[in-house]
């Protein structure tokens, strides 16, 4: 594991890592290739996507990936389950109403936990949106195979995973194949506008901030009669860490993700609290309703960061940074000084800007065309290991070092999984799942 690890008396080589990462946070990393390299610029041949993992947000990822170029045709999907690849399917055609950008035919529709492979190797492009907990394993097939991949975040759900994502960035990098993940607020007008002045020095060095992901919540799937363990828990995934890795992963890595790329390092410990005060059914799993963790970076920022999900609580999702010589608010897309008043104001209404999800599969494509090469999956792992470092402090009421998440044995995914596999996390006699207790809880 040692080619992993942050050196700790090694400042140089975690600068060296963090700089060149910080590249490929922007999204916009697009490298001239010689001719001879040009086997992956594809020019105006039509383009195969397949898509797996058929809920809302693969759906969602479809259109746009199908929206982004004029030359691309949806040809395979794979999911668990066949009837979410029927409603997505519905779904799509609708969209298009007719349109030639669809062509799965019966066939090439593949239900089950090994029908990605099929799917994969139908396409040029692939878009990766199951459950995240499954993301490396679909990840390495892709890359493995030379394939161009947008893949949803989170990129795992522990610490296993996010090493073999790395190993399969690397890979990828090599091969000069493009990557996107979606994190779109570094395809975010407002976003990049901002980050773009606090590197000129607007507020000048960061020192704190805050980051937030609270809200009401989100969907449950109650159990039905006659299902397996298996199948309820892939049908009410969010619940369960496997799959999911808690709602600090699913969700709060967006706002995670942004403090890291506006300080431009990941953290070097961190410590926190939460546990579950409403949100504790049986059909709620095992994961937390509230986290709060302080994450200190290696310059001495310190950034506090809540999620949340109760109902009739305050709703927030944005991020605010204090600098020592002011401060931004991105949500109001202002820059203020040490006295509070206003240096800056975004200029343009969100209504106005681009979508951030359309901008992004737009980038994919042009760069697949033009032979250039987008590469988000290391970015997109060390974002996802450091909200697993939020969850491993909340959980275990430690304070831990990245380089103990990074390196850490813990492994919730198993390698394969089929219809016979048991669930990693089973319920008691009274349908109740173990839930993590801070203080015995153990670091792993």
């Amino acid at each position: 594991m040692s080619k992993y690890k942050f050196l700790k008396n090694s400042n140089h080589s975690r600068r060296e890592f963090v700089q060149k990462t910080a590249i490929a946070t922007s999204g916009l990393l697009t490298t001239s290739l010689p001719i001879e390299s040009m086997v992956h610029g594809q020019g105006e041949k039509k383009l195969k996507l397949a898509l797996i993992g058929c809920g809302g947000r693969g759906s969602g990822a479809a259109v746009q990936a199908l929206t982004a170029d004029k030359n691309v045709e949806l040809v395979a999907m794979a999911d668990a389950f066949a009837d979410r690849i029927e409603k997505s399917l519905k779904g799509i055609q609708e969209h298009f109403d007719g349109e030639k950008k669809i062509n799965v035919k019966a066939k090439n529709q593949f239900i089950g936990f090994d029908a990605y492979k099929k799917a994969i190797d139908l396409a040029d492009v692939v878009i990766l949106t199951t459950p995240p907990g499954f993301r490396p394993y679909h990840f390495e097939y892709a890359i493995l195979n030379d394939k161009h991949v947008f893949m949803e975040k989170p990129l795992a759900t522990d610490p296993v995973g996010i090493r073999k994502i790395l190993e399969t960035a690397r890979l990828a990098k090599s091969k000069k194949l493009n990557v996107v993940v979606g994190l779109q607020r570094h395809y975010q007008s407002n976003y990049i506008d901002l980050k773009n002045r606090i590197d000129k020095g607007a507020i000048g060095k960061i020192r704190g901030g805050q980051v937030y992901w609270n809200d009401a919540g989100v969907w449950t799937n109650r159990r039905k009669d006659n299902q397996t363990e298996l199948e309820y828990q892939m049908r009410n995934w969010y619940y369960f860490n496997w799959l999911c890795g808690d709602h600090i992963l699913e969700q709060h890595i967006h706002n995670i993700d942004v403090a890291n790329w506006f300080i431009g390092d990941y953290p070097i410990y961190a410590q926190g609290m939460g546990g579950r005060q409403v949100r504790n059914g049986k059909d709620h799993g095992e994961i937390f309703d509230h986290h709060f963790v302080e994450f200190t970076y290696a310059s001495g920022a310190v950034i506090s960061s809540q999620c949340r999900h109760i109902p009739g609580t305050m709703s927030r999702v944005d991020e605010v940074f204090q600098g020592t010589k002011g401060s931004v608010e991105i949500g109001k897309g202002i820059i203020t000084d040490l006295e509070g008043n206003t240096k800056y104001k975004y200029p343009r209404k969100s209504i106005e800007d681009p979508d951030p999800y359309q901008v992004e599969h737009d980038r994919l494509f042009a760069s697949i065309r033009n032979g250039g090469v987008i590469s988000d999956a290391e970015n997109g792992a060390m974002s996802t290991l450091t909200a697993i470092l939020g969850r491993m402090a909340t959980y275990t009421g430690k304070k831990i070092t990245l380089e103990e998440a990074l390196n850490s044995k813990l492994q919730l995914m198993p390698e394969t999984v089929t219809w016979k596999t048991t669930p990693p996390s089973l319920p008691n006699k009274d349908g109740y799942y173990p839930i993590p207790v801070p203080g015995k809880t153990k670091m792993v």
